[in-house]
């Protein structure tokens, strides 16, 4: 058993393939975490309204309700909990959709349980240090932007706005960093855990994004400015 000295983390597995639910759950119990398994998309909504979760590993092809539906259920109850879509369906559209949706990383079928571990481990580590680094101080002020780190919610001029996890991760690491360059391959690393899946491209869409929220005119940004050739600056 791993974790030691530490509280398990419960993981809720939603997976309809019974050999490699079971294969997981052993892997993920020999890590130290506790699993739960839900093998359709209706169980999984009614076990997640029912008990407390760390993180959620989710198919998208299920009976009854499919992973996407699934993670918008989930982002309406609980914004903060990490999501990785682990599925089949390859296509880069797939993978930029349960990402606007909300989940915190995206595996592809056939995959290395090393790789899948690593970003479990990766995954919540990072809800360590937000959890950690919002504590204290969870509403912060830009111009006439409050943004709430706890409610994911931004009060704007243009009225309120709900970010995605990845969306406030990336706006956290920002203002943690703000004065600085923030290159997009130093946000891959910090935000996304130098996933290999997630193109440089994937976060310009995320920047365009928060400057939709956050600017008043995003086409001539005031806060979070680009550095040709080098990444972001938040600037207040």
């Amino acid at each position: 058993m791993k974790q030691n000295g530490t509280a398990r983390s419960n993981i809720l597995l939603v997976e309809d393939e019974q050999s490699l639910a079971i294969g997981l759950e052993y892997n993920f119990s020999e890590e130290g975490y506790s699993v739960t398994i839900a093998k359709d998309g209706r169980e999984a909504i009614e076990i997640f309204e029912k008990d407390q979760f760390d993180l959620i590993v989710l198919d998208i092809m299920l009976p009854y309700f499919d992973g996407f539906e699934i993670a918008k259920v989930v982002r309406k109850k609980n914004p903060q909990i990490p999501i990785l879509f682990l599925s089949a369906k390859a296509n880069p559209e797939d993978k930029l959709k349960g990402l606007e949706l909300g989940a915190d990383d995206y595996l592809t079928k056939p995959f290395h349980l090393e790789e899948l571990l690593l970003r479990i481990k990766g995954m919540l580590k990072r809800k360590a240090w937000y959890s950690t680094s919002t504590a204290s101080n969870p509403i912060f002020k830009l111009g006439d932007n409050e943004i709430n780190f706890e409610t994911l919610t931004c009060k704007s001029p243009k009225g309120t706005v709900r970010f995605t996890q990845n969306e406030i991760m990336v706006l956290k690491y920002l203002i943690d960093n703000k004065g600085k360059i923030v290159s997009r391959e130093e946000l891959l690393a910090n935000v996304w855990n130098i996933n290999p899946e997630i193109e440089t491209r994937t976060v310009d869409i995320f920047i365009s994004r928060l400057r939709k929220y956050l600017e008043i005119d995003p086409s001539k940004p005031v806060f979070i400015k680009s550095v040709r050739g080098a990444g972001y600056i938040l600037e207040e």
